[in-house]
């Protein structure tokens, strides 16, 4: 069968593209009491209306699908999340952090924060290390660095993936006080979600590997729903390191917890204390068999 120039072929596009028909729309003005109602809205452009709260489950999909659909674009096939806090400072920050110190007591807190700064570091090295070796099986990334897009130990793990020149993600969440992404995340992999439900969920979606440094009660939810995960069988083990034995040790019993009966010895299993980026690089390497050291 002989192409007819003056045919349309079967394939062409019958319809035209949502975003043509809201040129469409745009392209005339809105003159009568009809056209000017809300009701007349195009429902994909009216956000007073998926701003309802009925319309909860449909924003629900939205953030689940496009981080997923944008990661897959970018052929991201796995990642090494970083969790940890907000707070700990860069080394170069301590003298500013001990300058704004006004009380005894404030600065008591600072000089122990600061006594953390290691571990931002350590963040920095273990985004470098993992960003350096470039991992890449049936032509998608592997272990690309995946942090909450915020400042501290955050930014440390998307600074490090950056000066290796690595990509990285943040997957920052929408709080009353501004909360912007650091400057390390790479522009087109920094997603902004308002459902912590669904930020967790792209967190683990990928995951390989899993790095808590210390944090507060953000850290710990996301620590524990993980452990959660892996212990009820929902989600596969991976290499869950924890940085800073000292810390942890101190900020909870795990044996204690185990001995109470509420969890069983094995589960202590389910994570790894780890001091060093190349340590914990170590044992994820060791997990899938790299050679990437």
């Amino acid at each position: 069968m002989t192409e007819d120039e003056n045919h349309p072929e079967l394939t062409d596009r019958k319809f035209y593209k949502a975003e043509q028909e809201a040129g469409f729309v745009e392209a005339h003005p809105r003159v009568t009491p009809q056209q000017l109602d809300p009701a007349y809205r195009l429902a994909f452009r009216d956000t007073d209306f998926l701003l309802r709260e009925e319309l909860r489950p449909v924003r629900f999909q939205l953030e689940l699908l496009k981080p997923e659909m944008l990661l897959d674009e970018a052929e991201i096939g796995s990642t090494l999340v970083i969790y940890g806090s907000a707070r700990i400072p860069a080394p170069e920050e301590a003298d500013a952090m001990r300058a704004v110190a006004t009380t005894p007591e404030s600065l008591k807190v600072a000089e122990r924060l600061i006594a953390k700064a290691r571990y931002y570091e350590e963040a920095r090295k273990l985004g470098a290390i993992a960003g350096g070796c470039g991992v890449v099986e049936d032509g998608q990334r592997q272990f690309v660095i995946c942090s909450g897009g915020g400042p501290s130990i955050m930014e440390a793990a998307n600074r490090g993936a950056a000066e290796a020149g690595a990509e990285s993600i943040g997957l920052n969440i929408v709080l009353q006080h501004e909360q912007a992404p650091n400057a390390y995340v790479t522009p087109h992999l920094s997603f902004q979600f308002h459902y912590f439900a669904l930020r967790k969920m792209h967190f683990l979606l990928r995951a390989r590997a899993v790095a808590v440094f210390p944090g507060g009660f953000g850290t710990f939810d996301e620590f524990f729903e993980l452990l959660t995960l892996i212990q009820t069988g929902k989600m596969q083990p991976i290499p869950i390191l924890l940085f800073g034995a000292d810390y942890w040790n101190r900020v909870i019993n795990f044996a204690a917890i185990a001995e109470e009966g509420v969890i069983s010895d094995a589960d202590l299993a389910l994570f790894r204390m780890v001091e060093t980026a190349e340590e914990a690089w170590g044992h994820i390497t060791a997990f899938y068999g790299l050679d990437c050291g």
